[in-house]
């Protein structure tokens, strides 16, 4: 625990002489503040991806046709076919937004069972060390809770069969990306990719606003970094 304390009073060698160090705060506090930070902004960007239009809503995650698709959406479109294009794209987002709520107990446990190492390794590193902190420990679980969400919505859509269809013979040929043959793993990659995203522009303005953290110590480990 001495050894965690000193590293992380190193981190503030550039720190004003009149603020508050990270070497006035506990390991234990340090580790609190951090978990009570995280877990704030993994919240916040689970509610607000989680609801109607949070994926199609936001330019910056708003989940796009696959590429294949894409390359005959004007042919489609000539052919009367906008309809079904535009449903398609509806749908996998609408996916999205049913999926991510699945996201926030793991994303929890996660933090709970964060270790001493981890939070060093966070706090000393980037910007967005916490959000690759998850990418790494949960992506894989994330996963495995999203496909049957994004599986269920994405069978209602008449042309998402279709292009399970066309695509699986296509990336046979190389003409379609293997990962992009099946619609539900398209959505599920590009769900999580979005979730990453909303916790990492979380975890920045965490760091550089630590007074609108919520709870005492995350303000005050934050407020240490800056």
């Amino acid at each position: 625990m001495r050894s965690f304390v000193t590293l992380l009073a190193g981190l503030l060698l550039a720190a004003s002489a009149h603020a508050l160090s990270l070497a006035d705060i506990s390991g234990k506090d340090a580790s609190g503040g951090l978990k009570e930070a995280l877990t704030q902004g993994a919240g916040k960007a689970v509610e607000m991806l989680g609801k109607q239009d949070g994926f199609l809503g936001n330019p910056k995650v708003r989940i796009p046709l696959p590429e294949s698709v894409q390359k005959v959406e004007g042919l489609m479109r000539g052919l009367g076919m906008g309809k079904q294009a535009d449903e398609l794209l509806i749908a996998m987002n609408r996916a999205a937004e049913a999926a991510v709520p699945q996201a926030k107990t793991l994303l929890v446990n996660s933090i709970k069972q964060m270790s001493v190492e981890d939070a060093k390794g966070i706090l000393s590193g980037g910007e967005d060390s916490a959000t690759q902190y998850f990418r790494r420990t949960t992506s894989s679980p994330l996963a495995e809770k999203f496909k049957p969400v994004v599986q269920k919505a994405m069978a209602k859509v008449k042309l998402a069969e279709k292009y399970d269809q066309l695509a699986g013979k296509a990336a046979k040929f190389g003409l379609v990306r293997e990962q992009d043959a099946h619609l539900e793993n398209y959505v599920t990659q590009k769900t999580l990719d979005g979730l990453y995203l909303m916790i990492a522009e979380e975890e920045k303005a965490i760091r550089k606003d630590p007074a609108g953290a919520a709870g005492n110590l995350a303000k005050k480990v934050f407020g240490a970094l800056k």
